[in-house]
């Protein structure tokens, strides 16, 4: 699973780190970075390409909350995270795996594991590449046509089973592509069905955050410092 998002740099920085992509429209997000805190329903940058134009690839604003493209409000069916798993057969997100899959740059995100008993809440976790490098969690992104008559991009994070640095806090993780499988998660190919599998667990880090994650205001650096669960 994947329950918030950070980017503990500027927008500046995320972007020339994925050079390959183009600017696009993502001006409006400049002051909402550095972002610890990130919540779902809330808007990011992804980057994805038109393969119908045969398009290079670009960032683009999105909000965090995949929603089929003429939903009527009152009937929205919203996901924040998408199983792999059958997900090309799926009449509510095939469509998107197969023509529209994306890439959501960050440094982070942040999961919690189950209830261990004896009342205990359940801890969130921070989960970074162990060199702090930015990588790409891989998306699917469907324009929602709201009923005023605007276009609103969504998407929705790709999960797979955990490896091992996760698998004792949750049973999913994101999918994160590798650098040199970007060109490929965003081509026309219409089902790289291979590339859905756990991130190497020598390569990523995790450690125990604040439970005060939990809460969107909490959004300073320090809601992302490892805390010590032996003090209680």
């Amino acid at each position: 699973m994947c329950r918030r998002i950070y980017v503990d740099s500027s927008l500046d920085e995320l972007v020339r780190h994925f050079s390959f992509a183009g600017r696009g429209t993502i001006e409006g997000l400049r002051d909402r970075f550095p972002r610890y805190n990130g919540f779902p329903r809330e808007a990011y940058p992804i980057i994805l390409r038109d393969n119908a134009l045969g398009a290079a690839p670009v960032f683009n604003m999105a909000v965090w909350d995949f929603t089929q493209a003429r939903m009527k409000p009152a009937r929205q069916a919203r996901s924040t995270n998408v199983r792999c798993e059958g997900i090309d057969a799926s009449d509510r997100f095939g469509p998107a795996y197969r023509a529209r899959r994306c890439l959501i740059p960050v440094k982070g995100y942040v999961d919690w594991n189950g209830p261990s008993g004896n009342g205990k809440r359940p801890q969130p976790y921070a989960v970074s590449m162990r060199d702090k490098a930015p990588f790409a969690l891989a998306g699917i992104c469907e324009v929602w046509r709201h009923p005023a008559g605007i276009d609103v991009p969504t998407f929705a994070v790709v999960t797979c089973a955990p490896n091992e640095t996760i698998a004792d806090v949750n049973d999913r993780m994101p999918v994160i592509v590798d650098r040199k499988d970007y060109e490929r998660w965003l081509s026309p190919e219409p089902d790289p069905c291979d590339l859905m599998k756990p991130f190497d667990a020598e390569a990523m880090a995790r450690w125990p955050i604040t439970r005060r994650v939990s809460t969107f205001r909490n959004a300073g650096p320090e809601i992302i410092n490892r805390v010590d669960l032996s003090a209680g």
